[in-house]
């Protein structure tokens, strides 16, 4: 299986949950809602889960092996990492544009 895309599809600044990502695989399967977790300095991912009747959690899907939930952490943390680089960027380029504007 082989991840084909990775969506950050949110950003937060604020508490231990950093972003929420979406993640394609082979073109044909998306898997939506895996958190990136900062804790202890750091960076870990949280798959998708649900609330069972008794108030605990269950994961909706899941790596089966150790091997494959690198790949993909790797990966997904890597994606956040540009989110990153590309929000600071765009927020530098920002002040600039709207400082032309006034001219």
């Amino acid at each position: 299986m082989i991840i084909t895309d990775v969506k950050v599809r949110k950003l937060f600044d604020e508490g231990p949950m950093k972003a929420i990502v979406s993640v394609t695989f082979d073109g044909q399967l998306a898997v939506h809602d895996i958190k990136i977790i900062n804790a202890r300095d750091k960076f870990f991912i949280v798959m998708p889960s649900r609330k069972n009747p008794d108030d605990t959690y269950r994961d909706i899907v899941h790596p089966i092996n150790a091997p494959f939930r690198s790949e993909l952490e790797a990966a997904v943390i890597s994606a956040y990492e540009t989110a990153l680089e590309e929000a600071a960027a765009a927020a530098e380029i920002e002040p600039e544009a709207e400082a032309v504007e006034l001219l």
